[in-house]
Protein backbone atom coordinates (compact mmCIF):
# COMPACT_ATOMS: atom_id res chain seq x y z
CA UNK A 1 0.00 0.00 0.00
CA UNK A 2 2.94 2.07 0.56
CA UNK A 3 4.71 2.18 -2.80
CA UNK A 4 1.01 3.03 -4.44
CA UNK A 5 0.18 6.03 -1.72
CA UNK A 6 3.80 7.15 -1.89
CA UNK A 7 5.92 6.49 -5.16
CA UNK A 8 8.99 8.54 -3.95
CA UNK A 9 8.78 5.42 -0.95
CA UNK A 10 9.43 2.69 -4.04
CA UNK A 11 13.45 2.74 -4.68
CA UNK A 12 15.41 0.41 -7.19
CA UNK A 13 17.77 -2.44 -5.83
CA UNK A 14 21.16 -0.42 -7.14
CA UNK A 15 19.91 2.94 -5.60
CA UNK A 16 18.86 1.61 -2.51
CA UNK A 17 22.37 -0.18 -1.92
CA UNK A 18 23.74 3.28 -3.13
CA UNK A 19 21.46 4.99 -0.30
CA UNK A 20 22.58 2.63 2.37
CA UNK A 21 26.00 3.64 1.77
CA UNK A 22 25.11 7.29 2.48
CA UNK A 23 23.37 6.42 5.67
CA UNK A 24 26.05 4.52 6.93
CA UNK A 25 28.17 7.47 6.46
CA UNK A 26 26.28 9.75 8.89
CA UNK A 27 25.82 7.72 11.58
CA UNK A 28 28.04 10.06 13.51
CA UNK A 29 25.28 13.17 12.83
CA UNK A 30 22.87 12.22 15.44
CA UNK A 31 19.97 11.63 12.73
CA UNK A 32 18.74 9.03 9.57
CA UNK A 33 18.17 10.94 6.32
CA UNK A 34 15.29 9.59 4.65
CA UNK A 35 16.39 7.60 1.65
CA UNK A 36 14.44 8.49 -2.05
CA UNK A 37 14.17 12.08 -1.27
CA UNK A 38 14.35 14.22 -4.10
CA UNK A 39 17.06 17.11 -4.51
CA UNK A 40 15.85 20.60 -4.78
CA UNK A 41 18.73 21.22 -6.63
CA UNK A 42 19.88 19.22 -9.40
CA UNK A 43 22.56 17.05 -9.35
CA UNK A 44 22.90 17.78 -5.50
CA UNK A 45 22.61 14.75 -3.23
CA UNK A 46 20.61 14.42 -0.18
CA UNK A 47 22.29 15.76 2.75
CA UNK A 48 22.14 16.40 6.34
CA UNK A 49 19.51 18.68 6.95
CA UNK A 50 21.55 21.63 9.05
CA UNK A 51 19.96 22.78 12.07
CA UNK A 52 19.35 26.72 12.18
CA UNK A 53 20.91 29.20 14.45
CA UNK A 54 18.62 29.62 17.67
CA UNK A 55 18.58 32.91 17.31
CA UNK A 56 16.91 32.87 13.57
CA UNK A 57 13.89 30.68 13.87
CA UNK A 58 12.80 29.42 10.12
CA UNK A 59 9.80 29.47 9.36
CA UNK A 60 8.33 25.92 8.27
CA UNK A 61 4.70 24.88 6.96
CA UNK A 62 3.94 22.08 9.57
CA UNK A 63 0.70 20.93 10.72
CA UNK A 64 -0.51 22.74 14.47
CA UNK A 65 -2.19 20.59 17.17
CA UNK A 66 -4.74 18.05 16.12
CA UNK A 67 -7.39 16.51 17.73
CA UNK A 68 -5.87 12.88 17.42
CA UNK A 69 -2.11 13.85 18.11
CA UNK A 70 -0.19 11.86 20.75
CA UNK A 71 1.36 14.75 23.74
CA UNK A 72 2.17 14.43 26.69
CA UNK A 73 2.62 17.33 28.44
CA UNK A 74 -0.40 20.27 28.26
CA UNK A 75 -2.46 21.15 25.32
CA UNK A 76 -1.95 24.66 26.38
CA UNK A 77 1.64 24.80 26.34
CA UNK A 78 3.23 27.67 24.19
CA UNK A 79 6.28 25.59 22.67
CA UNK A 80 4.99 22.27 20.86
CA UNK A 81 8.26 20.17 20.36
CA UNK A 82 6.66 17.84 17.24
CA UNK A 83 8.71 14.88 16.54
CA UNK A 84 8.43 13.37 13.30
CA UNK A 85 10.21 9.65 14.32
CA UNK A 86 10.91 5.43 13.42
CA UNK A 87 10.06 3.57 16.42
CA UNK A 88 13.75 1.38 14.71
CA UNK A 89 15.45 4.31 14.37
CA UNK A 90 18.50 4.54 16.63
CA UNK A 91 18.74 8.04 16.66
CA UNK A 92 14.91 8.09 17.65
CA UNK A 93 15.57 6.53 20.73
CA UNK A 94 18.48 8.32 21.69
CA UNK A 95 16.61 11.63 21.75
CA UNK A 96 13.55 10.08 23.26
CA UNK A 97 14.68 10.75 26.89
CA UNK A 98 15.41 13.84 25.98
CA UNK A 99 12.27 14.86 24.84
CA UNK A 100 10.74 13.52 28.10
CA UNK A 101 13.20 16.16 29.89
CA UNK A 102 12.37 19.12 28.14
CA UNK A 103 8.14 18.17 28.53
CA UNK A 104 9.66 17.20 32.47
CA UNK A 105 11.85 20.45 33.03
CA UNK A 106 9.49 23.16 31.50
CA UNK A 107 6.82 22.62 33.24
CA UNK A 108 3.72 23.39 31.13
CA UNK A 109 5.54 25.25 28.71
CA UNK A 110 6.42 22.56 26.63
CA UNK A 111 4.88 19.83 25.51
CA UNK A 112 6.03 17.09 23.06
CA UNK A 113 3.71 15.83 20.45
CA UNK A 114 5.18 12.49 18.47
CA UNK A 115 4.13 11.51 14.72
CA UNK A 116 5.16 8.88 13.11
CA UNK A 117 7.87 8.90 10.08
CA UNK A 118 8.83 5.07 9.61
CA UNK A 119 11.92 4.91 6.96
CA UNK A 120 10.51 1.65 5.43
CA UNK A 121 13.21 1.83 2.82
CA UNK A 122 15.87 0.51 5.52
CA UNK A 123 13.33 -0.10 8.28
CA UNK A 124 11.06 -2.48 7.14
CA UNK A 125 9.42 -3.08 10.64
CA UNK A 126 8.83 0.62 11.75
CA UNK A 127 5.74 0.69 9.80
CA UNK A 128 3.88 -2.30 11.79
CA UNK A 129 5.25 -1.08 14.93
CA UNK A 130 3.67 2.61 14.01
CA UNK A 131 0.67 0.50 13.87
CA UNK A 132 1.10 -1.19 17.25
CA UNK A 133 1.39 1.99 18.68
CA UNK A 134 -2.57 3.32 17.56
CA UNK A 135 -3.68 -0.05 18.26
CA UNK A 136 -2.51 0.66 21.91
CA UNK A 137 -4.31 4.16 21.61
CA UNK A 138 -7.57 2.87 20.68
CA UNK A 139 -7.04 0.14 23.46
CA UNK A 140 -5.90 2.89 26.13
CA UNK A 141 -6.44 6.08 24.65
CA UNK A 142 -3.35 8.64 24.88
CA UNK A 143 -1.78 7.11 28.07
CA UNK A 144 -1.80 3.40 25.82
CA UNK A 145 -0.01 4.58 22.77
CA UNK A 146 2.98 6.29 25.05
CA UNK A 147 3.34 3.69 27.08
CA UNK A 148 3.58 1.51 23.78
CA UNK A 149 5.85 3.63 21.82
CA UNK A 150 7.98 3.81 25.51
CA UNK A 151 8.51 -0.20 25.89
CA UNK A 152 9.14 -0.12 21.58
CA UNK A 153 11.82 2.02 22.35
CA UNK A 154 12.70 0.11 25.46
CA UNK A 155 13.19 -3.46 24.24
CA UNK A 156 14.25 -2.57 20.59
CA UNK A 157 17.86 -2.99 19.41
CA UNK A 158 16.79 -0.61 16.37
CA UNK A 159 17.59 -1.11 12.79
CA UNK A 160 14.77 -4.07 12.40
CA UNK A 161 15.96 -5.35 15.90
CA UNK A 162 12.83 -6.23 17.43
CA UNK A 163 10.42 -8.94 16.54
CA UNK A 164 7.61 -8.53 15.11
CA UNK A 165 5.58 -11.08 17.12
CA UNK A 166 6.42 -10.11 20.11
CA UNK A 167 4.36 -6.76 19.75
CA UNK A 168 1.08 -8.63 21.52
CA UNK A 169 3.28 -9.55 24.32
CA UNK A 170 4.98 -6.15 25.00
CA UNK A 171 0.63 -4.95 24.70
CA UNK A 172 -0.09 -6.94 27.79
CA UNK A 173 3.07 -6.09 29.74
CA UNK A 174 2.02 -1.89 29.34
CA UNK A 175 -1.67 -3.22 30.53
CA UNK A 176 -3.44 -4.08 27.30
CA UNK A 177 -5.79 -6.71 26.41
CA UNK A 178 -3.68 -8.63 24.23
CA UNK A 179 -6.32 -10.87 22.51
CA UNK A 180 -7.79 -7.44 21.06
CA UNK A 181 -4.30 -5.82 20.58
CA UNK A 182 -3.70 -8.63 18.10
CA UNK A 183 -6.87 -8.76 16.71
CA UNK A 184 -6.60 -4.37 15.95
CA UNK A 185 -2.64 -5.33 14.43
CA UNK A 186 -3.56 -7.72 12.35
CA UNK A 187 -6.30 -6.17 10.42
CA UNK A 188 -3.79 -3.37 9.13
CA UNK A 189 -6.32 -0.71 10.48
CA UNK A 190 -4.59 2.07 11.02
CA UNK A 191 -2.24 1.81 8.16
CA UNK A 192 -3.62 4.64 6.37
CA UNK A 193 -3.25 6.99 9.47
CA UNK A 194 0.25 5.99 10.00
CA UNK A 195 0.81 6.92 5.77
CA UNK A 196 -0.83 10.04 6.65
CA UNK A 197 1.62 11.55 9.63
CA UNK A 198 4.25 10.26 7.19
CA UNK A 199 3.16 12.87 4.55
CA UNK A 200 2.23 15.70 7.34
CA UNK A 201 6.11 15.07 7.68
CA UNK A 202 7.02 15.29 3.73
CA UNK A 203 5.01 18.64 3.58
CA UNK A 204 6.83 19.92 6.82
CA UNK A 205 9.95 19.00 4.90
CA UNK A 206 11.01 16.66 6.96
CA UNK A 207 13.89 14.46 5.25
CA UNK A 208 15.12 12.00 8.12
CA UNK A 209 14.59 10.80 11.36
CA UNK A 210 14.07 12.34 14.45
CA UNK A 211 12.34 15.32 12.61
CA UNK A 212 12.21 17.65 15.34
CA UNK A 213 10.09 20.98 14.68
CA UNK A 214 9.78 23.86 17.67
CA UNK A 215 6.24 25.71 17.61
CA UNK A 216 5.87 28.60 19.17
CA UNK A 217 1.78 28.78 19.48
CA UNK A 218 2.27 32.50 21.03
CA UNK A 219 3.99 33.92 17.83
CA UNK A 220 3.47 31.19 15.36
CA UNK A 221 7.50 31.04 14.62
CA UNK A 222 8.79 27.47 14.51
CA UNK A 223 12.21 26.22 14.42
CA UNK A 224 13.38 23.20 12.85
CA UNK A 225 15.72 21.05 15.40
CA UNK A 226 16.86 18.05 13.22
CA UNK A 227 18.62 14.86 14.71
CA UNK A 228 19.19 13.59 17.94
CA UNK A 229 20.55 16.92 19.76
CA UNK A 230 21.45 17.13 23.35
CA UNK A 231 19.62 18.37 25.47
CA UNK A 232 21.35 21.41 26.17
CA UNK A 233 20.41 22.55 22.21
CA UNK A 234 17.36 21.29 22.67
CA UNK A 235 17.02 24.00 25.85
CA UNK A 236 18.94 26.86 23.88
CA UNK A 237 16.17 26.38 20.75
CA UNK A 238 13.51 26.88 23.09
CA UNK A 239 14.72 29.06 24.82
CA UNK A 240 15.36 31.52 21.89
CA UNK A 241 11.41 30.96 20.89
CA UNK A 242 10.49 31.72 24.32
CA UNK A 243 12.65 34.85 24.58
CA UNK A 244 10.79 36.44 21.65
Amino acid sequence: MKDSLNPLRSTPVAILLGAVVVAVSILLHGGIIKLGKPTTTAGTAATQPTRPSPEQPTQVEVERLRANDHIRGSKDARILLIEYSDLECPFCKRFHPTAQQAVDQYKGQVAWVYRHFPLDQIHSKADKEAEATECATELGGNDGFWKMADKIFEVTPSNNGLNLDDLPKLASQVGLDQNKFKTCLDSGKYAAYVEEDYQSGIRAGVTGTPGNILLDTKTGQTLPVPGAVPYETLKSSIDSLLGS
